[in-house]
């Protein structure tokens, strides 16, 4: 029960933080802000300082505002709450189709050790996975980093927030999943 709350903690956070992108800016532009509204704002701003340079010229500005970081970490940001839903409903597809055709008892005893074995080696496969994942989800923002320094030129926001997506879909797929391995 502890991964189902922290797989759910996880998703909500990821969900929370793109949301608060968006709505800090429509918060920032209006004339009068309440106290409360300030405070968020300066917050997620102040957060937003933590993880991205903030460049203007490299950010969108929506509803005459700055949004908290750039448009590539917006890219990994709006990435990351696709990834995590998307990791969240597969998982809750794949428990169901198990349940509906699982039978516990039909496991026998000698086969729990094969199922042991098989099991330490598909978690390496795994890593092996999930590492050759993150380097092709990585790929896309070198490339650009790469044009970037080479060039001397910047991509369109969009090409920058289009590189970071796949790191965003590929770093909460693989954390709201790994919530399912951890020891209570």
């Amino acid at each position: 029960m502890t991964a189902v709350r922290l797989r759910a903690a996880l998703v909500a956070a990821v969900a929370a933080w793109a949301a608060l992108l968006v709505v800090t800016p429509w918060l920032a532009s209006r004339a009068h802000a309440s106290p409360v509204a300030s405070g968020l704002i300066v917050a997620v701003y102040g957060i937003g300082s933590l993880v991205c340079h903030q460049l203007p010229q490299r950010s969108y500005h929506v509803w005459t505002a700055q949004m908290p970081v750039c448009a590539r970490c917006a890219g990994i940001y709006f990435g990351a709450t696709c990834g995590a839903l998307a990791s969240t409903s597969v998982r809750a597809i794949g428990s169901w189709k198990s349940r509906a055709t699982t039978d516990p008892g039909a496991v026998r005893p000698e086969a729990r050790s094969l199922d042991d074995r098989s099991n330490q080696q598909a978690r390496a496969g795994s890593l092996r996975n999930a590492r050759v994942l993150l380097g092709v989800a990585a790929a896309p923002t070198v490339v650009t980093l790469l044009y970037e320094w080479s060039t001397g030129d910047m991509p369109s926001h969009a090409v920058r927030a289009a590189a970071g997506v796949p790191i965003g879909l590929a770093v909460a797929w693989l954390v709201v999943a790994a919530a399912d391995n951890q020891v209570n």
